[in-house]
């Protein structure tokens, strides 16, 4: 029996949960990605108290990891690794598209099984830009994460071979370009359940990250904008 404490502030939606191996006892989360940072810390407090387990029955601590957004991502990472630092725990850092992913799996588990079916996640990058991958219904890699401006022939062969399900913060402006008759689209967010699942999987198979390495998956170099 493991506890596991996962935290998600990559994207708009975040949230945290206490899970027993793979089961979340409770969640707690925020919609309004401007206040994650505040949101962060008195959440996990209510849970701890909440649920009465104490941080230092925690067996590892999960985080997404990116991509995202960048001040989400530093947020979680760096409230992770305090923690894993604290308790001398191990940090488990899980990629935000495969999160997305398995949430997307879940979310049409009562739908007739195609295993055929793709899965594309996408966190919008500002303008017509996406962080996105493709995954099969498995979760293995069939394209791998990457930055792309969405153009019109964007996924042309995927789509000629596959259904593909969109989703995301950056799928509408997907959905504007593309008129594939196997391309749908979902309204999907990170299920803690989903990430949950996930956290144990890396925890049973031992698969950590080194808190003093760990850095966010960002994918691509943060930009400022410089006033004239």
């Amino acid at each position: 029996m493991s506890f596991l404490l996962n935290i998600d502030t990559a994207t708009e939606a975040a949230h945290v949960s206490i899970a027993k191996d793979a089961v979340v006892l409770k969640s707690y989360q925020n919609d309004q990605q401007k206040d994650h940072g505040s949101f962060l810390q008195p959440a996990i407090q209510k849970l701890l108290k909440d649920t009465g387990i104490a941080l230092t029955d925690v067996d590892a601590i999960a985080v997404t990891g990116g991509p995202g957004s960048y001040t989400g991502l530093r947020v979680g990472l760096a409230s992770a690794k305090g923690l894993c630092y604290a308790l001398s725990k191990p940090l488990i850092m899980l990629n935000t598209l495969e999160v997305m992913t398995a949430s997307a799996i879940a979310q049409l588990a009562d739908q007739p099984v195609d295993i055929s079916i793709l899965f594309c996640p996408m966190i919008d990058a500002r303008r017509m830009e996406v962080f996105t991958a493709i995954y099969d219904h498995k979760i293995a890699t069939v394209l791998s994460p990457r930055t792309l401006i969405l153009e019109e022939d964007s996924f042309k062969d995927q789509l000629e071979k596959n259904r593909i399900v969109f989703f995301g913060s950056g799928s509408g402006k997907w959905k504007e370009l593309c008129d594939h008759a196997n391309a749908s689209f979902e309204k999907v967010i990170i299920h803690p359940e989903a990430m949950s699942q996930l956290a144990f999987m890396s925890f049973s198979r031992k698969q950590f990250a080194d808190p003093a390495y760990s850095e966010p998956f960002y994918l691509k170099d943060f930009q400022t904008v410089t006033k004239q």
